[in-house]
């Protein structure tokens, strides 16, 4: 079973992705973002070890943002936390925050293709994602742009799954 989980800042929708695998065992846990230790943004950092604390001591965390490799390499059953957080190192990374619209979209379908690839292999997978666009339009173009391309990435992720879960005030509605 691949399940996609998605919801608001704040709406639980970790606290529930970990809770569909607490009982997997040894578990794979994906953190596609900066290394905490080169994050130089205080708060940001403490939610990520408030994360770390709140998993199972016997799963194991890949810190990687090669998606498609985590996958293949990862025994048993994986927790990707979060796509928000792999598309911001995927685009910062590229260089594609000035890029044109369609560039930046060609460039991000291709990693979601092959992020898809990998998940048609594999069973026993969760990803996390934000979901955006549904409150206030950004006034900036990189936020449009971010927008854009994760709702583009969430709908090509959501047909490689079997299930999608919506997590509103902690409560989780199954599209």
């Amino acid at each position: 079973m691949r399940i996609l989980v998605t919801g608001g800042a704040r709406s639980g929708k970790s606290r529930h992705a970990v809770r569909l695998l607490e009982e997997a065992g040894a578990v794979t846990f994906v953190a596609p973002g900066l290394p905490i230790d080169r994050l130089d943004d205080p708060d940001w950092a403490a939610r990520v070890e408030h994360h770390r604390a709140h998993r199972p001591e016997v799963w194991r965390t890949v810190e990687s943002a090669d998606l498609a490799t985590a996958l293949a390499e990862a025994p048993g059953p994986v927790l990707i936390d979060c796509l928000g957080t792999w598309l911001t190192t995927l685009v910062d990374g590229l260089g594609l925050w000035d890029a044109p619209s369609d560039h930046a979209r060609a460039v991000v379908d291709e990693h979601t293709d092959a992020l898809c690839a990998a998940l048609s292999g594999r069973d026993n997978v969760v990803l996390v994602t934000n979901e955006v666009g549904s409150g206030v339009v950004p006034a900036h173009r990189s936020g449009g742009l971010f927008r854009d391309l994760l709702g583009a990435l969430n709908q090509t992720v959501a047909q490689c799954c079997d299930e999608v879960h919506l997590v509103v005030c902690g409560r989780v509605l199954t599209l």
